[in-house]
């Protein structure tokens, strides 16, 4: 009972103490041991040190003499292993200006720039690998004098801070139509690919077809049986796909404005679907955490994209990869996979539920939704681009057209436009509820751009369809970016 004495120190073992030390030199000061050294006074007093370039024996030979100077840790320790704790060997000694001069590499000017800034060790290096803060340094000595080779090391120098770029102008947004007819929400909108006609899903369980240049109704289809939450139409057949809270997914003809096909397989509602660019496959995004890729034709469900761990509120595709990029209430965003059904990238850099993804017409980026931010993102790996943040609500909806407007419209009815570059928020819309409706009932479900970008149409919960157009009267003078080059403070998660 008595072996166990705290109290009495456990005697040293040579060889793992002659480990840890090497470790240590090599994780401390593993960036400069590679370079030259030179050791002034053991020159003059005719010494050589033919070690091996870590320092691990050449330490011993030397204790007697005195060193120009010594870089040890900040701990006192032996310079190096092996070597006995001793009133001289743990002394830590500052490097001198010439001795600190002298281990620095200076690069032959054939070298490129780059490899400079790379590898060439400044004094506030040496300074920082001896323990020491750069504030430490000798008084008086300006430190870009004391880089060798006259080589600028960028991490020295004071950086400034970014600045906002000016945005583009943008005329501003007018409300120039308020379109009426569903008894109920108007929860999705889609633009057909020539440009005549728009389509829209309400919570009365109905389909509308809509005229876009007279804002005239053309055709109502029924066949839901619950709210129809997703709607669009195909540019490569005259079909219509339209999905909603009933589970069901459905293909209209529209040459005889009857469903053609349904498409089992979900558990729970469905929210949203989009079709790929290039080939005939339907992907749909559901209240049970999946997306489902589906063959047009056949109906057959070719992968079962798992992994979201809440419901998938959004999906989109385009023909690059990654190919299919969804949204979801367990805040993620996830990049697929098309061939394999598997995700290539998670997102998890948003903190709440992601409603929204818009992806840019002509840029290899995309845009994501959420109450805390909006935030953009470069493909195909989701590299983290800014965020547009202002907009503090429940973003249902997201648009952007190749001119660079962005348009977020949230569940309290407000609409903000952005520049997509800078992310200054150039236009902020409340539109009044229909009358008759309570002003709670103001919300934006879904907004969409017309093939030709020159027409901006809302969604809403006032059971209305709102068509805005630009002011074509406004200039930059009367209408000025009231944009100052502010230093940005931007989250980067």
């Amino acid at each position: 009972m008595f072996v166990a004495d705290n109290a009495k120190p456990i005697p040293l073992d040579e060889e793992s103490h002659k480990v840890k030390m090497a470790v240590k030199l090599r994780t401390e000061y593993g960036s400069v041991l590679h370079m030259p050294t030179l050791k002034e006074n053991l020159r003059e007093k005719g010494g050589s040190n033919t070690g091996d370039p870590y320092g691990h024996k050449q330490y011993s030979g030397n204790q007697g003499q005195e060193l120009e100077y010594m870089i040890t840790g900040t701990h006192p320790y032996p310079p190096g292993p092996g070597v006995a704790l001793t009133a001289d060997t743990k002394i830590q000694r500052m490097p001198s200006e010439s001795a600190a001069q002298s281990l620095a590499v200076a690069l032959p000017p054939s070298q490129s720039r780059l490899d400079a800034n790379r590898t060439a060790a400044g004094v506030g290096d040496i300074y920082r690998h001896a323990g020491v803060s750069e504030r430490s340094q000798p008084p008086g000595v300006p430190m870009a004098m004391m880089e060798a080779g006259g080589n600028k090391n960028s991490a020295l120098m004071a950086k400034k801070a970014p600045t906002m770029p000016k945005p583009q102008w943008h005329p501003p947004w007018k409300l120039y139509r308020v379109i009426s007819g569903h008894l109920g929400w108007v929860r999705c909108i889609a633009v057909e690919p020539g440009n005549q006609w728009f389509v829209t899903g309400s919570a009365d369980r109905t389909i509308k077809i809509w005229d876009l240049a007279s804002g005239k109704l053309k055709l109502s289809l029924t066949g839901h049986i619950s709210t129809v939450r997703g709607v669009i139409v195909s540019a490569r057949s005259p079909y219509l796909f339209s999905c909603g809270e009933d589970k069901q997914v459905k293909c209209w003809d529209l040459e005889y404005n009857k469903v053609i096909r349904h498409y089992h397989g979900h558990l729970s509602a469905v929210y949203g679907l989009d079709l790929h660019p290039t080939i005939d496959v339907l992907v749909t995004c559901s209240r049970d955490s999946t997306a489902r890729i589906w063959d047009v034709r056949t109906k057959a469900s070719v992968h079962t994209l798992s992994g979201h761990t809440n419901a998938v509120a959004t999906v989109k595709c385009q023909a690059a990869e990654p190919q299919i990029i969804t949204g979801s209430h367990d805040t993620t965003i996830r990049l697929w996979d098309l061939v394999a059904g598997k995700t290539r990238v998670t997102l998890t850099n948003h903190k709440k539920s992601v409603r929204a993804v818009v992806l840019h017409p002509r840029h290899y980026t995309f845009a994501s939704g959420s109450p805390d931010n909006i935030k953009q993102w470069k493909f195909p790996d989701g590299n983290f681009i800014q965020n547009l943040s202002g907009h503090n609500a429940i973003i249902n909806t997201l648009a952007v057209n190749s001119d660079g407007v962005l348009v977020s419209g949230a569940d309290n009815g407000t609409m903000h436009l952005w520049d997509w570059r800078t992310g200054y928020n150039f236009q902020r819309v409340h539109a009044a509820v229909q009358p008759g409706s309570l002003d709670s009932e103001s919300g934006i479900f879904a907004c969409v751009f017309d093939q030709s970008e020159s027409r901006l149409l809302t969604a809403e919960a006032d059971k209305t369809i709102k068509v805005y157009r630009e002011d074509d009267t406004a200039t930059e003078e009367t209408h000025p970016v009231s944009w100052k080059p502010e230093i940005i403070k931007r989250k980067r998660f």
